[in-house]
């Protein structure tokens, strides 16, 4: 799996698990809410029917009591008993209500003292029962109404720690509203970092890579556009150059028969051979450029393509005082054209000795690992060549593989062009690293045999 792919799929989770977050943050803070109006209604409500029920109620079975005590009527007898059974229900009623430790003892105190008042008010109907307070007279009436003040106290304490319930419950609320906001906003946040990271990623692995890719197309079909109107055009001169070379050089052989040993003229003869040599060398190469042949492709081992370039080029190279030697441990396979191949690295070798000033080191060095060719990942050897030279500048970089640039004195400029040309007709590709006053280190890159 790609690693755009893995990144994808890290993404999707983080995305899940984000709204997972901001999903759970809103239903906890409604919940909350919810929670929040539901209990300070209740609480309101509890406590407003706390003060008005015990009062109101309590001066019903006050006036009720005080009515039979002067009146003597069963009627208002009978309206306490079922008044005090009443609020006596009530008040077991309430402590279920109740969510505080405190609000319960309250309640609790509320029940004794509610006991209290009826021992009292009994004392008083025992006193009328048996006529010991006679019929008008309210006296004895105090302890019932201080026990009735007391209820009414213990009623407001209850109202009072329903408040305190009530504000504990709305600080708590808010830090817990403010946590989820925070982790709401929190979330918001890193899905905004996700969404500019997902941008990122897709811009930096797919849209870039395919631009890049688009401008690299583009210039290599511009670039090949070039090198076939070149390669008609150099093919042409270099056709016609050949013709009357042949005959220069025909009567040059001709001329030189007929001149004196170690005379002038026979020296001068000798230049103008050599000079006619390297332009056959040029239109040689101008007609290769132009016109490569198609390599024939056989299953060759790299080590020993790497070791006969070795063979072949090593003692001259020692006699300059570079050393070249290979690095090739592996039995990498691959399907090439040895002559061609060769080449390539000959040219390759050369540059590298052109590049090396006084004495040193050119390693070949082969190596296998991936890379993408014609738009797909493969299996490749890599052919490196590896020198201790001076480097490339940027500018000699860019225009490296041009035809016909040189940064030699009698070079044709056509070596690189020709080796990527023939590496690129075996499926291949030719890279470069290069630093300045460090060296250079040239890559043929070709694909493993049968894909291995």
């Amino acid at each position: 799996m790609s690693a755009i792919k893995l990144r994808l799929i890290g993404f999707a989770f983080a995305i899940v698990m984000v709204a997972l977050m901001i999903g759970w943050a809103a239903h906890a803070s409604l919940k909350r809410v919810t929670e929040l109006s539901d209990k300070l209604t209740s609480v309101q409500i509890a406590s407003f029917q706390t003060a008005d029920y015990f009062q109101a109620h309590l001066q019903k079975l006050d006036y009720a009591l005080l009515r039979y005590q002067v009146r003597r009527d069963p009627f208002d007898r009978q309206q306490f008993q079922t008044g005090w059974t009443n609020l006596n229900d009530w008040i077991d009623v309430q402590r279920p209500t109740l969510t505080t430790t405190n609000e319960q003892a309250i309640l609790d105190r509320i029940n004794e003292a509610y006991d209290d008042y009826f021992a009292a008010t009994s004392n008083l109907l025992q006193a009328i029962d048996a006529k010991m307070i006679p019929p008008g007279d309210s006296s004895g009436f105090d302890r019932v109404e201080i026990q009735s003040q007391r209820l009414l106290g213990l009623a407001y304490q209850l109202v009072d720690a329903h408040r305190e319930s009530l504000t504990r419950f709305v600080a708590d609320s808010h830090k817990s509203l403010s946590f989820l906001r925070g982790l709401i906003f929190s979330s918001l946040f890193l899905l905004l970092i996700l969404g500019a990271w997902l941008a990122g990623v897709v811009y930096r692995d797919m849209i870039n890579p395919m631009r890049l890719k688009l401008i690299e197309s583009n210039a290599i079909i511009e670039r090949q556009e070039k090198l076939a109107s070149l390669g008609v055009l150099a093919a042409g001169v270099a056709h016609e150059i050949r013709n009357p070379l042949t005959a220069i050089k025909a009567r040059l052989f001709t001329q030189r028969k007929t001149l004196r040993a170690g005379s002038g003229e026979l020296e001068d003869a000798d230049v103008i051979g050599k000079e006619i040599d390297r332009l056959e060398h040029i239109v040689q190469d101008v007609l290769q450029f132009a016109r490569p042949s198609e390599p024939k492709l056989v299953k060759l081992s790299a080590g020993a393509i790497l070791r006969e370039v070795r063979d072949l080029l090593a003692p001259q190279m020692q006699k300059a005082g570079i050393e070249l030697r290979v690095d090739a441990s592996g039995d990498a396979v691959l399907n090439a054209d040895a002559g061609q191949l060769k080449q390539v690295l000959i040219n390759l070798v050369q540059n590298a000795v052109d590049s090396i000033e006084g004495s040193g080191r050119i390693t070949l060095r082969e190596r296998t690992g991936n890379a993408r060719l014609n738009g797909q990942l493969t299996p490749v050897a890599i052919l490196e060549v590896e020198d201790t030279g001076r480097g490339m500048t940027s500018e000699v970089q860019k225009r490296l593989f041009d035809p016909f640039f040189t940064t030699k004195d009698a070079g044709t400029g056509l070596g690189l062009a020709i080796a990527a040309r023939i590496i690129g007709k075996h499926g291949g590709a030719l890279e470069f690293q290069t630093l300045v006053n460090r060296g250079t280190t040239f890559g043929i890159v070709l694909p493993l045999s049968n894909g291995i």
